[in-house]
């Protein structure tokens, strides 16, 4: 594994989230709204899996640790705002 590519990988992952979450505070409905959510949380599930990789690899650092920490926070947020953009309106 080169630590390079992964890096680059984290780095999309890390930056698409920010990205969907800005088109979602436009979206055109609570649909595309949640679906653009949705992807955020693809996204920051790929980033916790490319920072898990590289401690795995042998890259263990405290930060490793906290980025991973809050990769995954920010996961379980954006779970809880898709479940929610997905339900009936006025139920959750």
């Amino acid at each position: 594994m080169e630590f390079v590519n992964v890096a680059d990988q984290l780095a999309r992952a890390g930056t698409a989230i920010g990205a969907m979450l800005e088109e979602g505070s436009v979206a055109a409905s609570r649909r595309d709204m949640a679906h653009k959510h949705e992807i955020a949380l693809r996204e920051a599930r790929e980033a916790v899996y490319w920072l898990r990789l590289l401690r795995e690899s042998g890259f263990t650092a405290s930060e490793l640790r906290d980025l991973e920490h809050e990769a995954g926070e920010l996961g379980a947020m954006l779970t809880v705002s898709v479940r929610k953009l997905r339900a009936p309106r006025g139920v959750g």
